[in-house]
């Protein structure tokens, strides 16, 4: 159902709406018990008192199933276990059972192509509101949302339009933008003005004043018959890329 109508109201991230993904079952990992499971959707849930609700404290990955094959699971899982090694967080799992923690979650749903999975860690619970990574109770909490998600052809078509915001791309001594972290404001606010200005997208600089990225793609250029892309040096180390 909804084929033709979109998720979202504009922009780069379009997609037919699926009344599929309102029952669809969610893979999670308690940080306290350990445990694995799967769950309806509308009874999945996290505490208040989550390191990733209260601090944005956690790393994730968006990951495509084609074909009941995960898109470059290795390279999305690798970058994960890194984003979590670079702010000194151990997952208590080993990437094998993590990507078999997702297949889990889409073979429950019977899912085959035309699917994201959201794979999200946090740091774990507190005991109270406190950032000390150090004061957490238990190990991470595994949150693993797939989502019969089919992208919509408008950006394929009509193409997106862009606007240059004043919102920067950092430098790794801020806050590190190869980390794919649950802290996204500084992207969201890029977004926010674009959209203020009636665009599709931000377009980034870094702090040199050069095309750094885009706030949630990719960006590129073609000149004279050759892609030129910018530099890595302040943005997420695209996969797909």
């Amino acid at each position: 159902g909804g084929e033709g109508e979109v998720g979202a109201k504009a922009g780069t991230h379009v997609y037919d709406v699926d009344e599929r993904n309102a029952v669809v079952f969610v893979g999670m990992r308690d940080g306290m018990t350990k445990g694995f499971s799967l769950v309806r959707r509308e009874e999945a849930k996290v505490s208040i008192l989550d390191s990733a609700f209260m601090l944005g404290d956690g790393v994730w990955e968006g990951i495509r199933l084609h074909k009941g094959v995960l898109t470059a699971a290795d390279e999305h899982v690798r970058r994960l276990f890194e984003g979590a090694k670079a702010i000194d967080m151990d997952l208590a799992v080993s990437p094998r059972e993590l990507v078999d923690m997702v297949y889990a979650a889409c073979d429950a749903n019977g899912m085959e192509s035309d699917v994201h999975i959201r794979l999200m860690v946090s740091r774990g619970l507190k005991p109270t509101p406190y950032q000390d990574p150090g004061t957490t109770l238990g190990i991470p909490t595994i949150v693993i949302l797939p989502e019969h998600k089919r992208a919509s052809s408008g950006p394929k078509t009509k193409g997106i339009s862009l606007f240059t915001v004043h919102v920067r791309r950092g430098a790794p001594d801020v806050q590190d933008p190869m980390w794919n972290s649950h802290s996204k404001l500084n992207c969201i606010s890029a977004c926010i003005q674009a959209k203020k200005a009636g665009a599709d997208e931000g377009l980034m600089l870094d702090p040199n004043g050069f095309v750094a990225t885009c706030n949630s793609v990719n960006f590129f250029a073609v000149r004279g018959g050759e892609l030129w892309v910018p530099t890595r040096k302040y943005q997420m180390h695209g996969i797909t890329r």
